[in-house]
């Protein structure tokens, strides 16, 4: 008997395999590669390593090149290496590497997602502030000074301003700004009046801070300008900031012995507010980009900024929203925010 070569291999009537049984199918094979939990364990432990630094970074020494400040400088980079890890572990089709992924993920979201996911500024506000480190090289001052005033803000204050160049930024702003002053390397220019205006000793020898009580149409408030000593990252030293931690200590001592209950701190920190160095200033003052601001807020280097070193800071002042300005021909972005006196 001669039979239909369809009839001979029975495969017309056949019923695709349904997606739970596929399923099941990869689970077995899943199941049978036994080296899924053994292979990335070096991953799986530089995931705990990541997250580990995360967690303790406050107790991470400073004897040694000042690591710890430095670790807490860059802190929110550290996520760079979360995709990194993830990329290996699929690569190795390792279980182990990927499961223990979840531990610096959840953590860096716990410090870090809400500045990227929330969005904290709102309307409202009586008075807008702004602060700039001009750069001492600027080749275009009057250019820089009137981006800043570009911005609408009531008060401003520049940093590192060169005495020969001081002039060339007073002139930009005489038309906005009735009342200023300028204390050594730093100014303030306001909308409102100044009063009782003096430099403020940080230890350097010069005068780099100083203070100033605006009379704002919502009250009186002291605002401070400083410009903290710059930090280096040298190969035999690490992370050198003696003087900055000393002039840290020096400012917070001068904002906390301040009379007025309102207080607004404008400048070039060199430093950020993870950074423990600071804390004779950050235990006791607000930051307005964590507060009220949308993202990290980064202001240095201006070209790729990946640190914010400008701060913005208050004390009996409600922060309402805060940002980055529009890059200047200074190495680091301008910055401002809107208060509530």
């Amino acid at each position: 008997m001669v039979q239909a070569y369809g009839a001979d291999t029975g495969n017309d009537n056949a019923e695709p395999p349904r997606a739970g049984s596929r399923f099941r199918a990869g689970l077995a094979r899943l199941k049978a590669d036994r080296g899924i939990w053994r292979r990335g364990i070096l991953l799986a432990v530089c995931s705990v390593l990541v997250m580990l630094v995360m967690v303790f970074h406050a107790e991470i020494p400073n004897r040694l090149g000042n690591l710890g400040s430095l670790t807490e400088t860059f802190l929110p980079w550290i996520g760079v290496l979360l995709p990194v890890l993830l990329v290996l572990g699929l690569v190795r089709r390792s279980a182990t590497a990927l499961i223990a992924l979840l531990l610096p993920l959840v953590v860096w979201l716990n410090l870090f997602g809400g500045l990227l996911l929330d969005d904290k500024s709102g309307p409202g506000g009586n008075l807008t502030v702004a602060t700039h480190n001009v750069n001492a090289g600027n080749p275009d001052p009057a250019g820089t000074a009137e981006q800043v005033a570009g911005s609408g803000a009531d008060v401003v204050a520049l940093q590192e301003l060169p005495s020969g160049q001081v002039a060339a930024y007073e002139k930009a702003l005489e038309a906005p700004y009735p009342y200023h002053s300028v204390q050594g390397t730093v100014g303030l220019w306001s909308k409102y009046p100044l009063s009782n205006t003096r430099p403020v000793d940080i230890k350097m020898g010069w005068v780099r801070a100083m203070r100033s009580t605006v009379t704002a149409p919502g009250g009186k408030v002291a605002v401070y300008v400083a410009h903290l000593p710059s930090v280096r990252v040298k190969l035999h030293a690490g992370f050198t900031a003696n003087q900055r931690d000393n002039s840290a200590d020096a400012l917070g001592e001068a904002i906390s012995d301040e009379p007025l209950s309102r207080v607004v701190l404008l400048g070039d920190l060199n430093g950020t507010m993870n950074d423990r160095a600071l804390r004779a200033v950050t235990s006791q003052m607000r930051s307005t980009q964590g507060a009220a601001g949308d993202g990290f807020g980064f202001s240095w280097p201006a070209a790729f900024p990946m640190a914010r070193i400008d701060q913005i800071m208050v004390r009996g002042v409600e922060p309402m929203s805060s940002w980055t300005l529009p890059a200047t021909d200074s190495d680091h972005l301008p910055i401002a925010a809107r208060v509530q006196l």
